[in-house]
């Protein structure tokens, strides 16, 4: 009989805006050009200021993971990634953590997101086959809802975007004294 172990974590991001100038153009130390969110372009979406592409949608992914794992990647691993390797493409943030995931598989992942613009209803679909294929799990194991916040925060606002994701991730032992062995998620 095969017993199953289940883990949920939570994970979160938030970035600003690139500033507008008073002329339209963008104010834009950081260089990012375009809005991905999930790994899907938003067309005409404004760049968020970041040291990376400023994923917002995958850096709650990746912190969801680091909640599985214990191991963080965002901070030190992803900013030597950026400043030794060039890396900016968030997908790349999440295929480290999911390195340290061994024996968890994610089975689920839901995404809720704040913004006051840009609108994302019709950006949803995107959004959730780009993160299935990322994370190769079907498209309805990936729940998303997005909410203009109601002007009530910065996001709300219009100032940024923030994410919070929940994954879920199991484990299988052939037997229960398997699962009773070393369960540092470390060692797994």
């Amino acid at each position: 009989m095969i017993l199953y172990e289940y883990a949920n974590a939570i994970g979160q991001d938030s970035h600003r805006f690139v500033d507008l100038m008073p002329n339209g153009s963008l104010r834009n130390p950081s260089g990012n050009t375009r809005l991905l969110l999930g790994g899907y372009l938003i067309p005409d979406g404004r760049p968020l200021l970041a040291n990376s592409d400023g994923d917002v949608v995958l850096h709650a992914l990746t912190n969801a993971i680091s909640g599985i794992t214990c191991v963080n990647i965002l901070g030190e691993i992803a900013d030597r990634m950026v400043r030794e390797d060039h890396i900016k493409d968030s997908r790349e943030y999440v295929f480290v953590a999911m390195q340290y995931l061994k024996s968890w598989k994610i089975t689920h992942v839901s995404f809720s997101i704040e913004c006051r613009s840009p609108h994302l209803s019709t950006h949803i679909e995107g959004i959730r086959e780009s993160v299935s294929d990322i994370l190769q799990i079907p498209p309805h194991s990936v729940g998303i809802t997005a909410t203009s916040g109601e002007m009530l925060s910065a996001f709300g606002k219009g100032e940024g975007i923030m994410v919070f994701c929940s994954l879920t991730a199991r484990r299988a032992y052939d037997s229960f004294q398997d699962s009773q062995q070393d369960t540092n998620p470390l060692l797994l």
